[in-house]
């Protein structure tokens, strides 16, 4: 069976961490057996592109066709190029909404899967104005493929409540078991490790993270957060930590590849994101891989995975409340070593999982293929 992944999100030279999860999916899918070969077309936006057009990554053949989301000329451009894009596909895999828009001109002739991450469907309200008013023109596009899936129920239900009867998986991000756990302290650390992994991004709430640092400090409780990962926040995040007197506390260690996010996970005591909202929320979903209990936000679909033994959600963007949540559940959690909290998760989101998942998709989309 060939499979031809089309996405927008996919790693170039220009921008190395765009579309790490396609990436993953694409390997996991290849290393499945029956399928013969997995290739990707990446619609590359043109502020990523590198300007290379057909290589090998990591053993997966990738053409990249440059193609704006915002230009109708280069939608209309690569719609009329997909029966030639597409050819000798058995089954093609869209992966990502933007991915979508040629295919609105040009459905193809073989079985049809697409995966879908998109926080707008679940949270319209964190879309600029413009996507907002374009949201309800954009989600009939769900309605074209034989089998849409979703990384986590959450997500899963608006989905269906566009294609209504018609096919709609859950397959989920991968997060794959580790090896070897760093041990976490048994007994009280002065001053407590906390790690957040996400972009420095309203979304995230990195100002939220700095209040609630404040108020641990306010009623004694000294924590040091090393936040991974970059973003427009960043200088107003170092002034409101400034403000709050609480700088010396806060590290922002800009972005990391997976062994720096590691390696940060490893160190702490606890993972704390006050996430406003989230689909999977992946980096809580490792936190627990490598051991460590985890304080999030409640809104999306980590509610999913997170049992109340490991992990707290926080359903109010509140300092106090998050506060309350991280000495709670350091207190909860002390007795625990790490591979009881990587024990929650186990293998449930390992590359097999989810590769055998993605090929199941396959099977409903080719059995209840519409032409």
């Amino acid at each position: 069976m060939r499979i031809v992944a089309v996405t927008t999100w996919f790693p170039t030279e220009r921008a190395t961490s765009s579309g790490a999860f396609v990436e993953k999916d694409v390997a996991a899918i290849a290393a499945r057996p029956g399928i013969d070969s997995v290739d990707v077309l990446h619609l590359v936006p043109p502020h990523q592109d590198d300007g290379s057009r057909a290589f090998t990554h990591n053993g997966i053949r990738v053409r990249r066709v440059p193609m704006s989301t915002r230009s109708p000329l280069d939608i209309l451009t690569v719609a009329r190029s997909l029966g030639v894009l597409l050819a000798g596909a058995d089954v093609v895999h869209t992966m990502a909404f933007s991915s979508l828009l040629p295919f609105r001109m040009h459905r193809p002739d073989v079985p049809w899967v697409h995966t879908e991450h998109w926080s707008g469907l679940t949270t319209p309200a964190t879309l600029p104005l413009a996507g907002r008013a374009a949201l309800p023109l954009l989600k009939p596009l769900l309605r074209m493929p034989d089998v849409v899936t979703g990384v986590c129920e959450y997500l899963a239900a608006p989905i269906r409540a566009v294609r209504g009867d018609a096919a709609t998986a859950v397959v989920p991000c991968i997060v794959p078991p580790r090896e070897h756990l760093t041990p976490r302290p048994m007994r009280p650390r002065a001053p407590m490790r906390l790690v957040a992994v996400g972009g420095l991004v309203e979304r995230k709430d990195p100002l939220l993270a700095v209040d609630t640092i404040a108020e641990l400090a306010r009623r004694g409780v000294t924590a040091e957060l090393t936040w991974v990962g970059g973003g427009e926040l960043h200088d107003q995040v170092v002034r409101r930590a400034r403000k709050r007197k609480v700088g010396h506390l806060i590290r922002l260690a800009g972005t990391a590849d997976s062994a720096g996010v590691s390696a940060a996970l490893d160190a702490a005591d606890l993972f704390f994101l006050p996430t406003r909202a989230d689909n999977f929320c992946v980096s809580a979903a490792e936190a627990l891989v490598h051991g460590r209990p985890v304080v999030v936000g409640a809104t999306g679909g980590q509610g999913e995975y997170i049992r109340p033994e490991v992990g707290t959600l926080v359903d109010v963007q509140d300092a106090e409340a998050y506060a309350d949540a991280i000495v709670e559940t350091e207190r909860r959690t002390r007795h625990l070593n790490a591979s009881d909290v990587a024990g929650t998760i186990g293998d449930a989101f390992s590359a097999a999982r989810v590769g055998a998942g993605y090929v199941a998709a396959y099977a409903a989309a080719a059995a209840g293929h519409r032409g």
